[in-house]
Formats: C-alpha cells, sequence, structure tokens
C-alpha cells in the first residue's frame, strides 16, 4: 500500500511516519508540508507543499490511501497572523476540501481524516459520554472546533458524491505525548484550576502512540464513518494537575479567562480564548466502535497520558 500523508512535520506525523515505514504492508509514504519533517527512511520521499497548492493531484497520483493531519490546531505558531482568523479557515477548511478533492480526482478510495472531539462541543446538555451519533455543535470563538466541524459538514455532501470511498474520520481527544503541542504541556505543568462547583466537569486525553494505532488499523479495514479515540476514565481538569503537582490552587473561572483574554490580547500567548470556554462542561467521548470495529484499546490510561507526558526526556 501506498500511503499519501498531509502535514507530514506536524505533531502527529512525527510518530505516525515511523510507525507506516516498519509496516510490511506499507509499500511507500509521500509526506507533504510547508516545512521538512526531517524523517528520512527508505520508503519515505518528501514534498514541500500548500495542500492548498494545485500541485497536490498530481503528486497525489499513485497512492492507494491519504491520511490528512494537514490543519491548524493553535495558532501561536502563526507569528503576526495568529488572529487572521481568514487565513486559518483558509488552510484549515480550504485547504481540506482540496486534499480530499485530490484524492477524488486522483481515483484514491481510502481516507483517513483527523478530526477531533471538539466537533461535540462542551455544553452543559452533553451526555456522560458521547458517542459517534451525538450531533456535532461548534463552539464559539473556538476556530478548532469551527473549522473541524466545517470540514465534516462538507465531508457530509463528499460521501454522498464518493459512495465507493473509504472516509474514515478519527476524532481524537487531547492528544498528549513526547511530539504533544508545547501549550498542552504548559497548561498542565502550571498548577491553576479554575474552580467549579460539583460535579466537576470531566474531560480525557490520548496517548499519540494509541491513535497512530487506530490509523493503522483503519488503513487495514474496509470501515466508514467517526471513531472517537481517548484514554480512560474522564477526570475533572484538577485530578490531572494533582496526578504531578503537590500543591494545587482553585481560580475563580471568570479571572482565569479574564487573564487568559488578555494574554492573548497583547501576546498571542494561551493561545484564543474561545477553547478556555469548554473549560466549563463535560467532554468526554465513547470509544465502544473503535474497540469493537478496529480492535482498538488504548494503551495508556489517562492518568499515565498526563504522568508519562510530563516526565517524558523530551521535555527535560
Amino acid at each position: 500500500m501506498r500511503i499519501f500523508v498531509t502535514g507530514a512535520a506536524a505533531h502527529l506525523a512525527r510518530p505516525l511516519l515511523p510507525a507506516l515505514c516498519q509496516c510490511d504492508w506499507v509499500s511507500a509514504v509521500c509526506g507533504v508540508d510547508l516545512k521538512a519533517s526531517g524523517f528520512a527512511h527508505s520508503k519515505y520521499t518528501e514534498h514541500i507543499c500548500d495542500v492548498r497548492d494545485p500541485r497536490l493531484a498530481r503528486l497525489m497520483l499513485g497512492h492507494d490511501a491519504v491520511i490528512h493531519l494537514a490543519f491548524v490546531v493553535l495558532r501561536s505558531h502563526l507569528g503576526t497572523q495568529r488572529k487572521n482568523r481568514a487565513l486559518v479557515h483558509d488552510i484549515n477548511v480550504n485547504g481540506s476540501i482540496a486534499v480530499f478533492e485530490s484524492a477524488a480526482l486522483q481515483g484514491i478510495t481510502r481516507i483517513v481524516h483527523i478530526s477531533s472531539a471538539a466537533v461535540y462541543g462542551a455544553w452543559p446538555s452533553n451526555t456522560v459520554l458521547a458517542t459517534e451519533t451525538q450531533a456535532r455543535r461548534s463552539m464559539p470563538g473556538f476556530s478548532y472546533s469551527q473549522d473541524k466541524n466545517a470540514v465534516e459538514d462538507w465531508l457530509d455532501a463528499f460521501e454522498l458524491r464518493y459512495p465507493h470511498t473509504y472516509v474514515t474520520r478519527l476524532r481524537p481527544h487531547v492528544i498528549l505525548g513526547a511530539h504533544a503541542q508545547a501549550f498542552l504541556r504548559l497548561l498542565l505543568a502550571q498548577p491553576f484550576y479554575p474552580y467549579f462547583r460539583a460535579p466537576l466537569p470531566l474531560t480525557q486525553c490520548v496517548w499519540e502512540e494509541d491513535v497512530v494505532a487506530a490509523m493503522l488499523a483503519v488503513l487495514q479495514r474496509d470501515v466508514r464513518g467517526a471513531f472517537n479515540l481517548a484514554a480512560e476514565p474522564a477526570l475533572p481538569f484538577r485530578d490531572l494537575l494533582r496526578l504531578t503537582h503537590r500543591y494545587t490552587f482553585p481560580l475563580p473561572f471568570t479571572a482565569l479567562r479574564w487573564l487568559h483574554r488578555a494574554a492573548w490580547t497583547v501576546s498571542g500567548a494561551g493561545e484564543e480564548p474561545g477553547w478556555m470556554d469548554g473549560m466549563r462542561y463535560s467532554l468526554a467521548v465513547d470509544c465502544a466502535r473503535a474497540k469493537s470495529e478496529l480492535d482498538w484499546m488504548p494503551r495508556y490510561s489517562t492518568q499515565a497520558c498526563v504522568t508519562k507526558m510530563l516526565g517524558s526526556p523530551e521535555f527535560a
């Protein structure tokens, strides 16, 4: 199988590319990104290319499957353009559309889209554990959630146009690991958490290599639709901090939100304000479908994800 990977320099690509090249059923891997990945292997070739570039379709020629990772997750790396919402939307949504249309043009019938549990949104009406059938609902002011939903909305129509294409949407919760976003490590390394009355809102995470395992499983099966991916159990953010801190300190949510918004406005630190509103309500997912149809089981618990990442030598 010949695999085409967008976002080859992305955080999740770092564990994915070597895993793909180690598979005996993978004959070749081609990666595209705006910058070099730094990865080298005899099976691997790479092109510096924007996913919105018309050359993309030609580069896909001869491949059997596409894994779409290219997406602006956290915006601080955009520098002076971090608040350019039109640019972020263009990269995320129009770039994704270009990837899927290029794959269809080349007759590729297996597409793996890395979506997110953020498509459900964190709302007071959420069920205890969201299944893949729960309605998708974007969170205002959180462009990542909005753009992931916009892509999935578009894919709904795409699947009707190409019924013989296996389109799979993986919806991982917050991805932790040796290559995780630096902001996530900082968030877990600091001792402050928003104070809420019981019951406390629940959240989850998932280890990066467990997400890679799900991608490999999808490539070897004729499956369609969405699959939630998360470690267990779901826990309050406070309890995640207490795994690695002797002392933790509750602060009023309104104060934390104000401080975060001020930091974003002045310097762009802490990412855009909308994501923080999601901390008010639970967002936890049911992974029964992945366990049943992909034979997927996360190797790391929620607690292990946090302690393993903060104790990783890569972050020393």
